[in-house]
């Protein structure tokens, strides 16, 4: 089963240097795949008939010579926002181009996200995959990964994008061609685990194993921007790995705290349990002290987070995170506490 990180959350993205460094621990803590497809990166999503700017361009093909060199695949995530509402000649063009500057970065896999858009269109699952055929011909990718507009069971979906037509999944498994993956979240936009019971059902209609995009840990939202999750073991979760086509985790607005929940994750993927509640050894913490002191405080980062601390033991962990300004780790957390990470009302999510 292969398993990597989409960057794919609202809020503040991370920056080109965390991606850069990132690949290198991606590499080492064995996950196969990175995929750019941040909320923030408007000309691949709302204004996608747009060129992508130069400097975006050039930063992304620095990162796929980067991940090539450390055997990461890249990936790029597009977001044609709404297109199938009037695929024209025109649209078609734009799409045609915008897939040929993707291909100047020469990416290893191309996603195709329908997500976050209305969805209460008659015909829906044909004229998707008659985008997604489109785009597949043109596009110099080795792997395909495609997001419905309906990728969970989650009624919040139906709520914000419109109900959904009958059937819309079977027929979307029908209508896409079947070497093509296809990304689920579960039973809800963020799922706490995933059953044997539930993958197979959903692996029937798609007609393919499910491509599992995990929000497990991710902070976007207006409650769980409140909250650092460093650790995914402190709830219960599941996978069944032979159900499954991949996972690609989302991860949390913060780069490198994502490096310790990564860990985490990794060990959760193959049955093992982690030796620490915190691996400094992933985390590349820099120090054994920073490390016990990161562990001591995870509970109240993670669990009682921003709005649960008073001001008193807020103005404590910020002294102390501030103090530590050299590690990238203390930086973030110092930043959270100050809330520098503001909430994207755009994030659906709860």
């Amino acid at each position: 089963m292969q398993a990597g990180v989409i960057e794919g959350f609202f809020g503040a993205p991370w920056s080109w240097a965390a991606r850069m460094s990132g690949a290198a621990f991606l590499r080492d803590c064995g996950y196969q795949f990175y995929i750019y497809a941040p909320k923030a990166e408007a000309f691949l999503r709302r204004r996608w008939r747009e060129p992508l700017p130069a400097e975006t361009q050039g930063r992304l093909a620095d990162l796929g010579s980067r991940c090539r060199v450390l055997g990461v695949r890249l990936g790029v995530g597009l977001t044609p926002f709404e297109i199938y509402l009037d695929y024209d000649v025109g649209a078609r063009m734009a799409l045609r181009s915008k897939v040929t500057q993707i291909n100047e970065i020469a990416p290893d896999i191309l996603c195709i996200l329908f997500d976050d858009m209305r969805g209460d269109v008659q015909g829906l699952p044909d004229l998707q995959a008659k985008i997604i055929d489109d785009i597949c011909c043109w596009s110099n990718a080795a792997r395909f990964i495609v997001c419905p507009t309906y990728y969970s069971y989650d009624s919040r979906l139906a709520s914000e994008f419109g109900p959904p037509p009958k059937t819309y999944l079977r027929d979307f498994g029908r209508a896409v061609d079947p070497g093509i993956d296809v990304f689920w979240t579960g039973e809800k936009v963020i799922s706490s685990g995933y059953s044997p019971a539930h993958v197979s059902e959903v692996a029937a209609d798609l007609r393919r194993k499910p491509f599992i995009w995990d929000n497990h840990v991710s902070n976007d939202s207006k409650v769980r921007s409140n909250h650092l999750y460093l650790d995914p073991a402190t709830a219960s979760w599941e996978l069944p790995t032979d159900l499954v086509a991949g996972i690609a985790i989302n991860p949390m607005n913060q780069p490198h705290l994502s490096r310790i929940a990564l860990c985490q994750f990794k060990a959760l993927l193959t049955g093992i349990s982690p030796a620490a509640p915190l691996p400094a050894v992933c985390g590349s913490l820099h120090s054994a002290d920073f490390a016990a002191q990161l562990g001591e405080d995870a509970p109240l980062l993670q669990a009682l987070g921003l709005n649960g601390l008073d001001p008193e033991a807020r103005g404590r962990l910020l002294d102390r995170y501030q103090a530590n300004d050299s590690n990238p780790y203390a930086r973030e957390i110092a930043a959270w506490l100050r809330n520098e990470y503001q909430f994207d009302p755009q994030c659906l999510t709860s």
